[in-house]
């Protein structure tokens, strides 16, 4: 049986399906596991596929620290004119690997201003027999519109450019391996295997300390983290960590600054 405990300060990663937006996706976990909020981790379009970690209750407060790692998809785009398969390639690697600027479609929800971002890998994986379609790999920053990749480098090519289907297939530390579909919700088991405590995520993306016992009670009314509370030889550092007391999660810190406190309450 999963416990109300477990759900309280978890994440799920979701297969996400080709028709909800984001939100609805969200939202039907909420419902489903009979939960007071959740939050995913990255708007994906509702036609684009895979990847949407979802935060579960009190994990939502996380969302933040997550939402700006790398991203990798799989795609397919269709040139609008039948192009040499080198020169694509040849494109890609003068004009779309590295620091781009890149300006947000006009959907978007920002605001429309040129801004940089970091193409990590795009390859060309296949061209399809019609000579027009392409399936495609990359792994960008977090923050980066694919669409908007690939119409740009339609102009480039000088024939135009548009996505015909993207599955996002990693996003920071979540990938479609370990991910679960929405049909999925409804095997306890499946969910159980598949969630990830908030504790065990930090943990991948930020170094962590050990307090003091006696510093506990302090810390978790909001109180800024000094060298006096922190174990043996931890330090505490300028960027971002997480704290603990043995296996009590406490907090979220940058240098002294508590980010986020986890409280006891109760369930």
């Amino acid at each position: 049986m999963i416990t109300k405990q477990l759900l309280e300060f978890a994440i799920l990663n979701i297969n996400k399906p080709s028709g909800p937006t984001s939100f609805d996706v969200s939202d039907y976990v909420r419902k489903k596991l009979d939960l007071r909020k959740t939050s995913h981790f990255g708007t994906l379009d509702p036609k684009v596929t895979g990847v949407l970690p979802i935060a579960l209750n009190r994990a939502c407060k996380l969302t933040g620290f997550f939402l700006g790692h790398d991203k990798e998809y799989v795609g397919i785009m269709r040139l609008h004119e039948d192009v040499e398969l080198e020169k694509i390639k040849k494109i890609i690697k003068e004009k779309f690997l590295g620091v781009i600027k890149q300006t947000p479609p006009v959907k978007s929800r920002v605001k429309r201003q040129e801004r940089e971002r970091e193409i990590i890998s795009f390859e060309i994986l296949e061209k399809d027999a019609n000579g027009k379609d392409f399936l495609f790999k990359t792994k960008v920053q977090g923050g980066t519109y694919i669409r908007k990749l690939i119409d740009d480098l339609g102009k480039e090519l000088g024939c135009g450019a548009h996505m015909l289907e993207l599955r996002r297939t990693k996003a920071g530390i979540f990938d479609e391996e370990k991910s679960i579909t929405l049909y999925d919700l409804d095997d306890e088991e499946k969910i159980k295997e598949n969630l990830v405590s908030g504790e065990e995520a930090l943990k991948k993306i930020f170094p962590s300390v050990q307090v003091k016992e006696e510093s506990v009670k302090k810390l978790l009314t909001g109180k800024l983290i000094m060298e006096s509370d922190v174990e043996g030889k931890d330090k505490i550092i300028k960027d971002k960590f997480i704290a603990f007391c043995g296996d009590k999660f406490i907090g979220v810190y940058e240098g002294s600054k508590p980010l986020f406190v986890f409280q006891d309450i109760k369930i």
